[in-house]
């Protein structure tokens, strides 16, 4: 199986900005398993702001472009410094790649992507891509991860996508404010109805939603790739996941629809 897992900032980092260790080993621990086993695994990674905030002890994250810019130069170090550390030690190689929107613009530009991703798999890399926030602005920057990882998705052919965060999946009604909200396990269509589910944005550190999460949606299944919303707490469900067992909410893609 291709297998592309977005991992958000809040699985990432405490509140305070800074690596939650235990969850950011388990992961890497989960994901080289799964290479072990033949999987191919391409990591689309947010955090380099929310880490940079930590670092730089920062009281919130900036609102300013140049701020989040600095903040992202700075925690994107320790981002890849951390996962080439915790994956070598799994004996795995992994590789940096830093997009803008221009990247996936541009014909020739997206064509060397491509070519770049598939030598990398070839050479059992693990690519770890993520938005080059020091340097994107309006005009080029993606916006959020939860999108890249599905444009990641279907330029790599993907066979899944799975999008790590701070709820189990998607919901009726906003479980946060909602006791009676229940999750839906399965989506096979992305209707008006689905969106209005979306609400808005998630946490402080982070910039994406549930609405991001179900435009990535759109973009993979319309492509022939299923996607499933889980829970980031628990690494290890991606193990029930490659096996195909029920987890968070699964979108399928078009082509699989009865």
């Amino acid at each position: 199986m291709k297998l592309v897992v977005k991992v958000g900032t809040s699985t990432l980092a405490h509140a305070s900005g800074r690596l939650n260790i235990r969850r950011m080993e388990l992961l890497c621990k989960v994901l080289s398993d799964l290479k072990n086993a033949g999987h191919e695994v391409i990591l689309v990674s947010s955090g380099a702001i929310g880490m940079g905030v930590g670092k730089l002890k920062l009281s919130s994250r900036p609102s300013d472009t140049a701020g989040k810019q600095a903040a992202a130069a700075v925690g994107q170090c320790e981002l890849m410094y951390t996962y080439d550390k915790i994956f070598s030690e799994y004996d795995h190689t992994v590789a940096q790649i830093l997009l803008t929107a221009e990247d996936l613009r541009n014909e020739m530009r997206h064509k060397n992507f491509e070519n770049t991703m598939d030598r990398l798999l070839k050479m059992q890399v693990l690519p770890i891509i993520n938005e080059n926030d020091t340097v994107a602005t309006e005009e080029i920057e993606i916006g959020d991860n939860d999108t890249l990882a599905g444009i990641v998705a279907v330029s790599v052919g993907a066979d899944l996508l799975v999008l790590l965060s701070d709820i189990d999946g998607l919901y009726t009604a906003d479980p946060r404010k909602d006791e009676n909200a229940k999750l839906i396990e399965s989506v096979y269509e992305i209707d008006e109805h689905i969106i209005s589910l979306g609400g808005g944005k998630g946490s402080s550190l982070g910039t994406g939603g549930m609405a991001t999460k179900l435009r990535a949606a759109e973009i993979v299944t319309e492509r022939g790739c299923d996607m499933i919303i889980t829970n980031g707490e628990h690494p290890e469900a991606l193990y029930d996941i490659v096996e195909g067992k029920q987890t968070g909410t699964r979108f399928y893609a078009k082509k699989e629809i009865k």
